[in-house]
């Protein structure tokens, strides 16, 4: 099979439609690089359909890296396709009789029938209308993503979440709270590097209806002073009572449950770091309070402290799942990392 596909590509003049899995895709770009570079300066025209990405998007990086540093190839994307195959000038074809698993593994059919090859241009032609420029979902998809992804958490839930800009803080923080608001769960939001009343502002900028959950009592914004370091200590027991507090308050009030957030840079400034690993390390081990927890960290804050590798890692055994942003500071690109 794989010989084959090079053979195909080689003899590429014109135009190379190709419909994989974005697994396969990768596989396929690592594969054939050199002759995939060697076709593009031919002129040939590739394109690729895949997937949509469910979270981060590296396929469109990895072909500007290692294939096509100019507009060479377009790639698009669209709902899982039924089918996987391969077409060279529209003079041969390479289906996959099964869309999962290894490119090298699957059985695959070649044909240079005339009624075949036309049966897959045309699909390809109907999907390449139907599909959307990566371009496009780069734009619109991530928030989409976040919300998904905020969507599927469940009370324990106990997440780290490390970002680089006060954009992408929002963007996640704020899907993460009016997610829940929506469904009828209480949520908390404690400040660090803004102040509530800049939060609140942020809030109503971004469409949540900042007055009306917190008339109702479903939305609480306080100050680190309040919940964290009060009076200038800070108490495991004491705040982990206040979530407690918070939760009974929520469910008396016939809310569904209770999503909380800080910003944890307030034990930076007031150098309770080891503090802060032995609250994190308390909170997974003791959450039984079913509330949704993401405890917000300041990427550059963390690379500031004295061993930021060893304290990272810490912090991150005590979560057991990672969110990262970056590289888009306005929507706050996702990754996730599950520990």
């Amino acid at each position: 099979i794989m010989s084959r596909m090079l053979a195909m590509i080689k003899k590429a003049e014109r135009e190379f439609d190709i419909v994989f899995s974005r697994r396969q895709i990768m596989q396929f770009i690592h594969t054939f690089t050199e002759q995939l570079q060697r076709t593009i300066k031919k002129g040939v025209r590739i394109r690729i359909i895949s997937e949509v990405p469910e979270y981060e998007d590296t396929l469109p990086r990895v072909i500007e890296e290692r294939i096509s540093p100019g507009n060479s190839i377009d790639l698009r994307y669209t709902d899982l396709p039924s089918n996987h195959y391969m077409i060279v000038d529209f003079t041969e074809a390479l289906i996959a009789t099964t869309t999962e698993g290894n490119m090298a593994e699957n059985p695959c059919l070649w044909t240079n029938s005339d009624s075949l090859k036309a049966v897959f241009q045309g699909d390809f032609e109907k999907l390449w209308h139907s599909s959307v420029s990566w371009k496009t979902i780069e734009k619109i998809a991530v928030s989409e993503k976040v919300i998904r992804f905020m969507e599927q958490l469940r009370p324990t839930n106990h997440l780290m979440f490390l970002y680089d800009s006060p954009e992408a803080k929002h963007n996640v923080l704020f899907n993460y709270l009016k997610v829940g608001l929506e469904k009828e769960e209480a949520g908390v939001y404690v400040t660090t590097d803004e102040n509530p009343s800049q939060i609140r502002e942020a809030m109503k900028r971004f469409g949540i209806k900042v007055e009306k959950y917190e008339k109702t009592g479903a939305l609480h914004i306080f100050g680190y002073e309040d919940i964290y370091i009060i009076d200038g200590k800070f108490n495991v027991n004491t705040t982990i009572n206040l979530w407690n507090k918070l939760y009974n308050e929520a469910l008396k009030l016939g809310l569904k449950g209770l999503r909380v957030t800080g910003e944890t840079a307030c034990f930076f400034k007031h150098d309770l770091i080891q503090e802060l690993i032995e609250y994190e390390k308390a909170l997974h081990r003791v959450l039984d309070i079913p509330i949704t927890a993401i405890c917000a960290y300041n990427a550059s804050t963390l690379n500031k402290t004295d061993d930021p590798i060893n304290l990272y890692t810490e912090l991150s055994r005590a979560h057991g799942t990672v969110l990262f942003t970056g590289i888009d500071r306005r929507l706050g690109r996702m990754e996730i990392r599950r520990l």
